[in-house]
């Protein structure tokens, strides 16, 4: 308001000199009369007056409205100091009453903590009361059937002691007598055994004598050929004396039938043939025995040149793919003899190589025998294999069926679990709606709700 009276008063100020200035310059502007210029020159002094005056004026109006704001400024400023006053004054006294308020709620606090704190020391004391009477019931008990079964125990132990010493004492007396009466046994085989020793010992001449004779070397050969493959194969395996080339009357000692069938619906043969040239080996023997080297090498030769016509002959007379296999068997009965015969460089090899025939031993045929026949059960095992697939695949669907009914069996044991979580959910909300109840003490729960005959015994 004062700053619109100070500008008010400078545009009035500045109109009336305006207007003076204007009135002086129309006068000096035509010819001035003394009047005319005493007027001017008065009218100056009257302008310079007022001018004077508006100032005074002025200081004096801008002088009033700086007192005027600065006692406006001080009721201002007392009038807001009292306002906070005032409110600091509310303020201390709603935070008076609230703490006088929460005071009175924790003493309430504290009162009920004692009261509650009291209620279940007492209720606990009870429970502890009772759980260590229950306690001390129930050890009596078990004491007392222990000490029972411990004399029953000790009693028990005592008679299996005396039967397990009476079993003990008579199995021991059983048991001496036919140790005894197998120890007299076994001495008096021994006896017999060394009387067969002695008889054996006696016929060892004939025996060498009849190995002198090549048709009964022969049988023994055949009988130890037929004694291994019996031993490996089933009778319809192998055959003996056996026609393996088409039209021919040479029959080898024994051929194993193969699986399977030729082309014209005949088995296939492995030829298997016992040699046992026993006069170049007995040479051979006694030349080492000796220690003659040069009757020894001309011997050995001797032996090889045997083995390699056998051979020859093996391969001659029995050997005509595709109705037999393409190589045969050379047994010789005897360890010994083959050993010797595998001494020679490179016989074996060209034996293989030049006749199709391999040498064995009793040990090496057993081996080659006993190879053989897993052969023949891998390809039975794998005829049997669409057999065993088929199987598979019905194991398999049952397999499916199983799953769906372990599928509804796991359906059927959700929707029990289901009701037991909803069962457990209601018990949990009841045990919260009781928590606000006080707990009655077990006389008076006894007295108010009586077991039953049933649940005495639960």
């Amino acid at each position: 308001m004062s700053d619109m009276l100070l500008a008010a008063l400078a545009l009035l100020n500045l109109a009336g000199l305006g207007w003076i200035a204007w009135r002086l310059g129309q006068a000096g502007s035509v010819s001035e009369s003394p009047e005319q210029i005493l007027q001017r020159q008065a009218m100056a002094l009257a302008l310079e007056q007022l001018a004077d005056q508006i100032d005074r004026l002025e200081r004096e109006l801008r002088r009033e409205i700086a007192d005027s704001a600065r006692g406006q400024r001080q009721e201002q400023a007392q009038g807001l100091a009292g306002f906070q006053q005032a409110l600091l004054g509310q303020g201390a006294q709603a935070t008076r009453s609230q703490g006088e308020r929460l005071d009175a709620l924790a003493q309430q606090i504290v009162q009920l903590r004692g009261s509650l704190g009291d209620s279940m020391s007492q209720q606990w004391q009870a429970l502890s009361d009772s759980n260590a009477q229950r306690l001390t019931e129930l050890r009596a008990t078990l004491e007392a059937q222990l000490q029972q079964l411990q004399q029953s125990n000790a009693a028990k132990l005592d008679e299996m002691r005396a039967t397990v010493d009476e079993k003990l004492h008579r199995t021991l007396e059983t048991r001496l007598s036919e140790s005894f009466a197998h120890v007299a046994q076994r001495l008096e085989q021994v006896h017999k055994g060394l009387g067969e020793m002695q008889a054996l010992a006696a016929g060892v001449g004939d025996l060498k004598h009849l190995l002198t004779n090549v048709k009964t070397r022969g049988m023994f050969g055949e009988a130890q050929l037929a004694a291994l493959l019996e031993q490996v194969f089933a009778p319809e395996q192998y055959a003996a004396q056996v026609a393996t080339r088409p039209g021919s009357r040479n029959v080898v000692d024994f051929a194993l039938r193969l699986p399977g069938k030729g082309e014209d619906g005949s088995p296939v043969w492995l030829p298997i043939d016992a040699k046992f040239p026993n006069e170049d080996y007995e040479r051979l023997l006694d030349a080492q025995r000796l220690a003659d080297p040069v009757a020894a090498e001309s011997a050995a030769k001797a032996l090889e040149t045997r083995i390699r016509l056998e051979a020859k002959s093996i391969a001659d007379k029995y050997l005509e793919p595709p109705h037999t296999t393409d190589f045969a068997l050379l047994f010789l009965p005897t360890e010994g003899l083959y050993a010797e015969v595998l001494r020679r460089p490179g016989l074996v090899e060209a034996l293989q190589r030049e006749h199709r025939v391999t040498l064995a031993g009793p040990t090496t045929l057993l081996a080659m025998l006993n190879a053989l026949q897993m052969g023949f059960r891998t390809l039975a095992l794998e005829k049997r294999s669409s057999e065993v697939w088929q199987v598979l695949g019905a194991v398999k669907t049952e397999f499916g069926k199983f799953g769906d009914t372990l599928a509804r069996v796991k359906t059927q044991t959700q929707t029990v679990l289901n009701s037991l979580e909803q069962a457990e959910v209601r018990s949990r909300a009841m045990t919260r709606a009781l928590k606000q109840v006080e707990a009655l003490p077990p006389e008076r729960s006894a007295q108010m709700l009586p077991l039953g005959a049933g649940d005495s015994e639960a």
